[in-house]
């Protein structure tokens, strides 16, 4: 009769183990199945408004025929109401020297501002343009937007951030990812037929984002407002309004000096 080799069934009994750990783990990826490549939309210029080219633009959002802007750099910082057709400053608020504009969202006839490594947060009367009140602000602000209802913030890194509107206490975050990959650098927001349209930093492209799960649903690519920049002193982009009335996406950048109604195309295959 053949002899077992010594050492046999504990090998057996470790691999049974290690089997037993592996496949649940194996059979719940196959269920859930495996993370696609998102689609990828090219823009296409539908009109352009002519646009401040010394405007840092930090957030931007569109309100009953008004945009309105929020400025960065120490110094230079504010907070702007602009009729779009000509790009004229119609009323203006400075910020201090001391603090640097960030990320903007209107919330009832509040303008919230953030501002980027003062850790607080401004208000201001939508109707009036008067200061209301600053709010302590517990990271860097970078992007704000609002769908009627939460704010929503980002700080550069791979989170977003869900404030309560009247208060600004942080309710939770989300991490946001992109076929399972993590996307940092979001910055300027905009809620859009409630998903998140976000710039990331030093890119040009704009993120689809559910806010609930923070998955990356697409991606628009502003390829071609880029090459209608070249030879300009254009940043990166960095502002997103829509128009819900009128359906218009409207695009900006730092120190652009165009404002751009685009439309994303059918996906790139």
């Amino acid at each position: 009769m053949a002899r077992l080799r010594p050492g046999f069934l504990p090998a057996v009994l470790a691999a049974f183990l290690i089997l037993a750990a592996v496949v649940p783990a194996v059979l719940d990826a196959a269920k859930d199945g495996p993370e696609t490549e998102v689609p990828v939309r090219m823009a296409r210029i539908v009109r352009e408004y002519p646009h401040d080219p010394e405007a840092f633009t930090q957030g931007l959002l569109f309100h009953q025929g008004f945009l309105y802007e929020s400025t960065g750099l120490y110094g230079r910082s504010a907070v702007r109401e602009v009729a779009p057709e000509s790009g004229a400053v119609l009323r203006i608020h400075r910020l201090p020297g001391d603090r640097f504009g960030e990320g903007l969202a209107r919330y009832g006839e509040r303008l919230i501002q953030l501002t980027w490594r003062s850790r607080v947060l401004l208000v201001y009367d939508r109707k009036t343009f008067r200061f209301l009140a600053e709010f302590p602000y517990p990271r860097e602000g970078w992007g704000l937007a609002s769908d009627g209802k939460r704010l929503m913030a980002s700080d550069g890194t791979d989170r977003l951030y869900v404030l309560d509107p009247r208060t600004f206490r942080t309710l939770r975050s989300v991490a946001v990812t992109d076929a399972g990959r993590p996307v940092d650098r979001l910055n300027e927001l905009e809620f859009v037929d409630g998903r998140i349209l976000a710039n990331v930093w030093e890119s040009d492209r704009i993120a689809r984002i559910d806010p609930d799960s923070g998955r990356v649903e697409g991606w628009i690519d502003l390829a071609p407002l880029r090459e209608r920049l070249r030879g300009t002193a254009a940043g990166t982009a960095n502002g997103i309004a829509w128009d819900a009335a009128g359906r218009r996406l409207l695009v900006t950048g730092k120190n652009w000096p165009l404002l751009f109604e685009v439309k994303a195309d059918q996906p790139q295959r």
